[in-house]
């Protein structure tokens, strides 16, 4: 579904990226784990063209969108929820969810507000609250909310858990599950192992713009020395 391949990328002239390679395959969600700095962010925004691509490829469905501007990446199928979650504060919940809708696709689940609105019962109880008087765990549970209401076929989820209560983490685990069980594909980038532990298939961590380990948990456990070289702190 998005294959990444030695992709490279840079802030002004700091290079961020060196070669990254990654893939998440179809109802499948891959953890994207690292320290603070090791590049995730750098990663997701470069997928999106929201940061400058300087060499690699970046496929989503079979289909080169490296280099396309990032609105045309979104209308391929994929979606983005950033770190910062950029909710319209002077909106109310379900304002929110209108900006983000878009036309159904043939091969993506459709949502509409009140799916949502199951999926995130807060929501609803909220809806006609702004986006300023909603928690820092109901403004990222509307961020993903107005992702979804553009129907991707994957998302792109950065540091879901940061910040948040710790019943909303367990809420958002519930989520994700429920995404994949819709037939999403997600990449998750996560400091939180335990959370990425709980929601994925796949991890990938990375350090200095790099992937030092792809493959599954079972396999992360067993090499130890991994965890504590790429991951702790």
């Amino acid at each position: 579904m998005l294959e990444v391949s030695n992709l490279t990328a840079s802030y002004g002239g700091a290079s961020i990226l060196n070669g990254i390679s990654l893939e998440v395959r179809n109802d499948q969600v891959v953890a994207l784990l690292g320290r603070n700095g090791a590049g995730k962010s750098t990663t997701m925004k470069s997928i999106m063209g929201l940061v400058r691509q300087k060499s690699g490829s970046v496929k989503y469905d079979g289909v080169e969108v490296m280099g396309r501007e990032s609105y045309l990446i979104c209308r391929t199928g994929l979606g983005y929820v950033p770190e910062d979650r950029r909710v319209f504060t002077d909106l109310t919940v379900e304002e929110n969810l209108e900006v983000g809708r878009r036309d159904a696709r043939d091969d993506a689940p459709v949502w509409t507000i009140e799916r949502l609105y199951e999926l995130f019962p807060n929501l609803k109880e909220r809806r006609r609250n702004l986006g300023k008087q909603l928690s820092g765990g109901e403004q990222q549970m509307l961020t993903i909310a107005r992702t979804l209401m553009g129907n991707p076929k994957t998302i792109l989820l950065d540091e879901p858990s940061e910040g948040i209560a710790p019943v909303i983490v367990e809420q958002m685990a519930r989520v994700i599950a429920q995404l994949k069980s819709e037939g999403l594909s997600i990449l998750l980038s996560e400091q939180n192992l335990h959370f990425a532990r709980l929601v994925c298939d796949r991890a990938c961590i990375i350090e200095k713009g790099q992937v030092r380990y792809d493959g599954t948990f079972a396999d992360l456990d067993a090499n130890p020395d991994i965890s504590s070289q790429y991951l702790a702190v």
